[in-house]
């Protein structure tokens, strides 16, 4: 034993759990009556923020809700969801936040699975929120949220309402603050799209080390204005609640997702930061003229899922938005993946930039490990931009496992890798890049095709807006590409066109053998559902 582990022991003065949670106080406490919260015409400060937190925390421990327990919300992205944020950890319970476009079925398996003491939900989403409380077993008490920027119809469900609810408790409460990092802030339920949904386990270190890492990759400077365009619901808003506080921000929550909405929050609230699916690129981008504003300076467009095609990079910067490709999973507490561009390549050819731009990158900072692994020997891959394996994680921005299901933890983290189900390959500068979800990869006579690479030549068509590509079973190849293509407005193109274009940019085996013209079915996310593509391949 060294000199250095000699009486130089942990104790309360020198060593405290992570917690996001300290972010809101140190704000409120720096910056009182600097706007946290806008809404609509509502107004609140950093102070006003802090202590309806605490109210709900307390209001929640008066109701018997703590360590442990599970708080489940049915929100849309507005105040009472940044304060559930908050509120609900502060007394020790874990909050849930649900996907506002599931079905009744889905959200009673969750509110079981994750066993809901309480439901705290908006009155636009009250029928199917009651059609999941008469399926449920468990009986949470229902707290009802009535958004004075909701007008539309809907009932109240619980026995309270949010505001009320809130008057039950104290604002100067002493909020709990973690026993461990360890100890649980939020479960996530996973899409579910094969059987029941996993529910993801976040932990507070997690939460605490991805909201600064948020800082680092969305070059988020002081008082950020961010826009609530991603859900809250979806990987907590990729931890972006927590995000903004660390700089005292302001939080300018948008209920719906509308061009016009957009155009005016950023022109008239200085928005400088905002996430989101491609599709939240082309609803910007495709604005009617009346509909859009001028930028009051470049804003940062933070994007996952598939990489936005060359043509949507130019229109985005040219409209004034500059765009940060990140990657992640649910499981890896949204983004933990960033593409860190490089300076000298702003000269290169666009062709060239989009290629770059098109990677998924290098690793968060929180982040212990990334790599591409041979599934099989656990081995690196060669880093030559060709070799194909699959994407893995390790470190403290992965999650605590899946809830009750020790099964699907211990596959997940065979060989002390978090196994993400994607496959890339990695460039010899280290960067990696996907090429398919494993179950994704079509083999048609015994090639691999990777569909984003089909998509991609898909893409660069200029009729083409939105793009995604599935297996078809076949008797003679075992399986070939369909297709399925959403067009730009006014555009017209054939099937035979489409083909032609594919087979002029990718090996003709990789062409698609047919062409849907469809609107794709999307996640609330924004993510193309391909599991109900291959549904509807089957009957091409």
């Amino acid at each position: 034993m060294s000199a250095y582990d000699r009486d130089l022991d942990r104790n309360p003065a020198n060593h405290q759990p992570l917690t996001p949670l300290q972010f809101l106080e140190r704000a409120a406490g720096a910056f009182p009556d600097r706007t946290a919260v806008i809404h609509g015409g509502l107004r609140r400060s950093y102070a006003e923020f802090y202590a309806r937190t605490r109210r709900l925390a307390s209001a929640l421990a008066k109701r018997g809700i703590g360590r442990g327990d599970t708080v489940a919300a049915v929100l849309a992205n507005t105040p009472a969801m940044l304060e559930c944020h908050y509120g609900v950890p502060m007394c020790g319970a874990v909050l849930n936040t649900l996907n506002t476009r599931l079905d009744a079925a889905t959200i009673a398996f969750s509110l079981d699975h994750g066993e809901a003491k309480v439901l705290i939900t908006d009155r636009e989403f009250s029928p199917v929120v009651q059609a999941a409380l008469a399926r449920a077993s468990v009986k949470p008490l229902v707290i009802d949220y009535d958004d004075p920027e909701f007008d539309g119809p809907g009932e109240r469900l619980g026995a309270i309402e949010y505001e009320s609810f809130l008057a039950e408790g104290d604002p100067d409460f002493a909020w709990l603050p973690p026993d461990d990092e360890w100890d649980a802030i939020a479960l996530n339920y996973t899409s579910g799209t094969t059987g029941d949904p996993k529910g993801v386990v976040y932990h507070h270190r997690g939460a605490y080390l991805t909201a600064i890492g948020n800082i680092l990759s969305a070059s988020m400077g002081r008082h950020p204005v961010y826009l609530w365009t991603l859900p809250m619901f979806h990987c907590n808003g990729w931890c972006f609640p927590w995000t903004i506080s660390v700089l005292a921000g302001t939080h300018v929550c948008l209920r719906w997702v509308r061009a016009k909405a957009m155009f005016d929050a950023i022109a008239e609230h200085g928005v400088t930061h905002l996430c989101g699916a491609p599709i939240v690129m082309s609803t910007l981008l495709n604005a009617p003229a009346a509909e859009r504003r001028e930028l009051p300076h470049r804003v940062e467009f933070i994007t996952a899922a598939a990489p936005p095609p060359e043509a949507v990079l130019a229109a985005m910067a040219e409209a004034g938005f500059n765009v940060t490709h990140v990657y992640g999973l649910t499981e890896t507490y949204g983004p933990a993946v960033v593409n860190e561009w490089h300076g000298e390549w702003d000269d290169l050819p666009a062709t060239e930039r989009a290629a770059l731009k098109s990677r998924q990158g290098i690793r968060y900072v929180p982040l212990d490990a990334l790599d591409v692994l041979d599934p099989e020997t656990m081995r690196p891959v060669p880093a030559d931009g060709a070799t194909l394996g699959e994407v893995m994680f390790r470190g403290n921005v992965v999650m605590k496992g899946y809830l009750k299901n020790p099964k699907a933890s211990a596959a997940a983290f065979a060989g002390g890798w978090f196994h993400s189900g994607d496959l890339g390959v990695k460039h010899p500068d280290g960067y990696i890049q996907l090429k398919d979800r494993s179950k994704d990869i079509i083999i048609s006579g015994g090639e691999n095709i990777s569909s984003i690479e089909v998509e991609e030549a898909l893409y660069k068509h200029p009729a083409v807006q939105a793009a995604a590509v599935v297996a078809k079973p076949d008797e003679k190849w075992g399986e070939t590409p369909v297709a399925f293509v959403e067009l730009k407005p006014s555009e017209m193109v054939s099937a035979e066109e489409i083909v032609a274009w594919c087979r002029a940019n990718l090996a003709h085996y990789k062409a698609p053998r047919h062409v849907v013209f469809t609107e794709l079915p999307k996640t609330s996310t924004g993510k193309i559902q391909k599991f109900r593509l291959r549904e509807m391949a089957r009957a091409v």
